[in-house]
């Protein structure tokens, strides 16, 4: 039985943030709102608890999902070999919506899905997931929504989805927005840092920290 917490009230969000984090220890999925679109998460360590976040959406291994981290200085446990202009992306746009793709920590014992020995990580500019992700450690984390369907503009529409599924709905009461556009993704693991995804981060902003390239960017 699934529970919705109104985070908007200081007791419903301590009590909310209670039971997520004590139902990621136990393997089971939660559903909070972030600065992009709602995400369903499970922890990034438990292999049993990916998986049922990827049947959840009705997805396979070959669409693993990212990780959300606190902060930024969490990014060298997940990631090695972090170039440095990798680096000041993060710095510039973390907490925001900046999705990195590095090459993943050879030492870390976890199951993601097929991701030929990468981790897609970011920090998200929302305070109570952060809150929650200082106490849990990184996050699996993917758009809260069966595949195919729209992305979750409000808990109300992910719970509607993912019903008993999901353990608890933290909901900050936020109106639905139809308009957040997702991350920007960057890919981190080449000589070059390239745009996988245009998104809210825009690669001018990008390239007046780092040089980016972007292959559907125009030309004439």
């Amino acid at each position: 039985m699934s529970s919705r917490y109104d985070c908007t009230d200081p007791a419903a969000r301590e009590a909310g943030l209670r039971h997520a984090r004590d139902a990621l220890a136990r393997g089971e999925l939660v559903v909070f709102p972030t600065d992009t679109v709602h995400g369903i998460a499970a922890d990034a360590f438990d292999p049993e608890a990916v998986a049922r976040l990827l049947a959840a959406k009705g997805r396979g291994r070959a669409m693993p999902p990212p990780v959300l981290v606190s902060d930024v200085a969490v990014l060298d446990g997940l990631a090695a070999g972090v170039p440095a202009t990798a680096r000041a992306l993060a710095e510039a746009f973390w907490p925001g919506g900046l999705t990195l793709v590095c090459r993943a920590q050879p030492s870390l014992r976890w199951d993601l899905g097929d991701t030929g020995g990468t981790v897609a990580v970011r920090v998200p500019n929302h305070d109570l997931v952060r809150e929650l992700l200082r106490s849990t450690g990184p996050l699996a984390v993917s758009s809260a929504n069966k595949t195919g369907r729209p992305a979750a503009t409000s808990a109300a529409e992910a719970e509607e989805q993912l019903g008993d599924v999901v353990a608890a709905y933290l909901d900050d009461g936020s109106p639905a927005r139809t308009d957040a556009p997702p991350s920007t993704i960057v890919d981190a693991t080449g000589e070059q840092l390239r745009v996988l995804r245009r998104g809210a981060v825009s690669t001018a902003a990008l390239r007046a920290v780092a040089p980016v390239e972007d292959d559907d960017e125009p030309t004439g």
